[in-house]
Formats: structure tokens, sequence, C-alpha cells
């Protein structure tokens, strides 16, 4: 199923200099496949199913340090989601459980930090923060995770 993330921003790295005003984010499956205006992307897309944020959506980070406490592997991921993060570093997931409770919802375990980028082709690992910073709603892998109620 295709699905039309948009916001009122949309940024292709959280450093970009020129967002989309008005932008969004065609997703197929787990893969990213096109990325523009609302307009442009309806007219492209007219039968995707579409969610509509209110926020800026970027990529997801790279959760880089120790990963938040909670009773279970699960929730700790969950809280990592909740943060707007789709990946965390291998260094800091080794308590038991933890990689397995990644792999579940679709959570990368990295062998360091890098860059993330929305670029067409590429994994559909988003994030829409709200004017405050906080995290509105994950994608991972075109998967809605975290949805802030």
């Amino acid at each position: 199923m295709e699905t039309l993330h948009v916001a009122d921003e949309v940024r292709r790295t959280w450093d970009a200099v020129e967002p989309i005003k008005g932008g969004g984010v065609m997703v197929a499956g787990d893969r990213i496949g096109a990325v523009g205006t609302f307009d442009e992307l309806r007219e492209r897309f007219p039968g995707a199913r579409v969610r509509k944020w209110a926020g800026v959506l970027g990529p997801a980070r790279v959760h880089e340090g120790p990963l938040p406490d909670a009773p279970t592997p699960r929730e700790r991921i969950h809280a990592v989601l909740k943060l707007g993060a789709a990946a965390v570093l291998a260094e800091y997931a080794t308590a038991p459980g933890l990689r397995a409770a990644a792999a579940r919802v679709g959570v990368l375990v990295l062998p360091a930090a890098g860059s993330t980028a929305i670029a067409e082709a590429g994994r559909a690992d988003l994030a829409v923060f709200d004017a405050d910073g906080r995290c509105v709603a994950t994608v991972c892998a075109g998967r809605l995770v975290h949805r802030r109620a």
C-alpha cells in the first residue's frame, strides 16, 4: 500500500537549508517512492492513503547513546521510537533481548553513527517533530511505529 506522509514542512536532512513547505513523502512498502510538495505527490499518486502531520517531517534519527531504562527490552526500544529514532548503535544494544526487540519492529542496529536523509528508493525511516521539538510520529521501514496521542 502507498502512503503519503504530509507535513507543514519536509526536510530531506535535518540541516537542510531549504525545506519543502507543505511537502510530503510517498512511501511504498519499506521504501521511499517520492518526495515533493503535497500537490505534486497527490497528482502522481492519487490512490495513496494520506497521513497529515502537524510539524516538521524529516529522516528518523540514530539514537547515539545508551537506551532509555525500561522494564523490558521491548519497552526500551519503544522509548527510542518515541524520540524519533529508527536506529540504535550496536555498542548500546548489548543487553539480552534488545536486538531481538529491535528486529521485531525494524529498528536498525548500526556499528557506527552516520547521517540520515530522506532519499528516493531509500529505506522509509521518518520522524515528525512539533514546534517544541517533541516527536509526534516515527515511521520505521515504512510502518508507523509511534504516534503521540
